[in-house]
């Protein structure tokens, strides 16, 4: 059964928060407020990280992309991808095996209410309930 209090945040919604990405990011930055002041729990994959490194250096350097890293590994918890995750979604039906492997990350995790994502349609064959940042504010209730 999933917990209404664990989120599942997809690289897009990350990235809008660390990079500010206008006209993106005040909804990203209010879902880490939540998780912030405890009042969600966000997920993000071990996948994430290396891509959200690969983008933020490109932006803010080496130093500041491992910053900006370390103070998300602060707020959120971390979803391990290993051979189950993998093999999971070499054999998905998933069309973006990136979002394939975010996909069975989070399943993996256990009790996920959503995947928090700008890109919806890349998790058709999801499992788990796929909400749009804005759609997830409008329907979180928080503890």
């Amino acid at each position: 059964m999933a917990s209404a209090d664990k989120v599942f945040l997809d690289s897009d919604v990350v990235m809008d928060h660390l990079a500010d990405r206008q006209p993106f990011a005040e909804n990203a930055h209010r879902i880490f407020a939540l998780a912030e002041t405890g009042r969600l729990t966000a997920y993000v994959s071990s996948l994430s990280f290396s891509n959200l490194y690969y983008i933020l250096r490109k932006l803010k350097g080496h130093a500041g992309a491992l910053a900006l890293l370390e103070k998300l590994k602060r707020i959120v918890r971390v979803s391990a991808v290993g051979d189950v995750e993998i093999a999971a979604a070499l054999a998905s039906a998933f069309k973006d095996f990136e979002d394939s492997i975010q996909h069975f990350a989070a399943k993996a995790e256990g009790g996920i209410c959503a995947i928090v994502t700008r890109n919806p349609d890349d998790y058709v064959a999801s499992e788990i309930r796929v909400l749009s940042p804005e759609e997830f504010l409008c329907d979180f209730t928080p503890r």
